[in-house]
């Protein structure tokens, strides 16, 4: 038997997302541009979804852009944010030092174009404190993007009162809501954003699919240039099956938001707590409030996490060592380095993150476990 604890990396689809996905492949193939009944059949097919993404938000359905995931969003909220506002002198970005490569390598791209870019630091909660942007943001900045969840340790941040200070020195706020849209109640009025990015697939949507909100009024320029697709703001003919998988994700994930999210946080905390309880010299990263429900963090000592990584899987579970884009890199988490922690833990810290096709069996399983996995590794190591 096979367990996955990797939901932040990527999540199955629902059954009834794979029927919808076939459903429009098979029989909605036309063009959701063309003019005759077959495109006016898919442009129905888009509509519903853009309605249901936009729901899962408390957005408007005609704010909602379509992407092709969530990389893609942020790059078009920051692209096309900055292009539009360099003309007005705006020339500096602000975000977190946790945030997702996404954001981080474009602002490393635009740092290259000449763009000054302010990183936030945190502390070893893992949350940026509003005095911190205060301190940072001057009347040059143009953007200020920090992300709602973390998607290596899941704390939240105060998205609402960063925006806040954002709009009091005329900069746009943008978030990546990709860890937290379909976990946790997300309302964008509420957080006071001017772009917020989610994608499909981190909540049993398709692959290849995610929305940019964009609010009314805000000047971006198109960073996918082409026809006049998605209100001329993202050029490309649309993925009708991808995107009508995403529309019927956003519908189930707004039913089950708040007793999944009860089900799968009880999940979450008996887990971390059978660990730090069964195997001693653990250590939860992050501050255990406000978190996503679905994610832990946690250190083991004298254990490098690749090799507990690889020893959890050959026993059947499914872990991370982070955020799955950045596998294959040597280099230590920048989130735990960020958060100022020991080298030591930066090196030893293993992801869980839970779905919806966990059990408290599973999670059972896979305490009873761990202790013996860790105490083999840790023998080898004192060899």
């Amino acid at each position: 038997m096979r367990v996955y604890f990797d939901y932040n990396a990527t999540t199955p689809l629902a059954p009834e997302v794979t029927e919808a996905v076939v459903r429009a492949t098979r029989e909605t193939f036309g063009n959701a541009s063309s003019v005759h009944h077959f495109g006016q059949q898919a442009k129905a097919t888009m509509d519903d979804a853009r309605s249901a993404v936009a729901a899962l938000v408390n957005g408007d359905p005609s704010e909602v852009v379509f992407t092709s995931g969530g990389t893609e969003a942020d790059n078009f909220a920051i692209r096309g944010a900055a292009d539009a506002l360099e003309p007005t002198g705006r020339r500096h970005l602000i975000a977190s030092a946790i945030e997702h490569e996404a954001v981080l390598n474009t602002f490393r791209s635009l740092a290259r174009r000449g763009w000054r870019t302010t990183l936030l630091p945190v502390d070893y909660t893992g949350i940026v404190a509003p005095g911190r942007l205060r301190e940072a943001i001057t009347a040059e900045t143009a953007l200020v993007s920090v992300m709602h969840a973390n998607n290596e340790i899941g704390t939240i941040q105060p998205v609402a009162e960063l925006a806040a200070i954002a709009h009091e020195h005329g900069a746009l706020m943008h978030t990546d809501a990709v860890q937290s849209a379909g976990k946790i109640p997300v309302d964008l009025r509420a957080l006071g954003v001017d772009l917020l990015s989610l994608s499909a697939h981190k909540f049993n949507g398709p692959k290849g699919s995610g929305a940019l909100w964009i609010k009314r009024g805000t000047r971006m320029v198109a960073t996918m240039t082409g026809g006049k697709h998605e209100r001329n703001r993202r050029g490309g003919t649309e993925n009708v099956p991808g995107h009508a998988g995403l529309g019927v994700a956003a519908r189930l994930a707004q039913k089950k938001l708040s007793a999944e999210g009860l089900r799968i946080a009880a999940l979450r905390d008996r887990l971390e707590r059978g660990i730090v309880e069964r195997v001693p010299g653990t250590q939860v990263n992050g501050a255990p409030t406000p978190r996503v429900p679905n994610t832990t963090n946690i250190s083991f000592d004298g254990v490098e996490a690749e090799s507990l990584l690889i020893a959890l899987d050959l026993e059947g579970f499914a872990v991370s060592t982070g955020s799955a884009c950045s596998s294959g890199t040597l280099e230590p988490s920048h989130v735990l380095r960020a958060m100022g922690l020991p080298t030591h833990r930066t090196q030893n810290s293993i992801r869980f993150s839970l779905g919806a096709g966990n059990t408290e069996a599973q999670v059972d399983s896979l305490i009873a476990k761990l202790p013996s996995v860790v105490e083999k590794l840790r023998a080898l190591v004192r060899r």
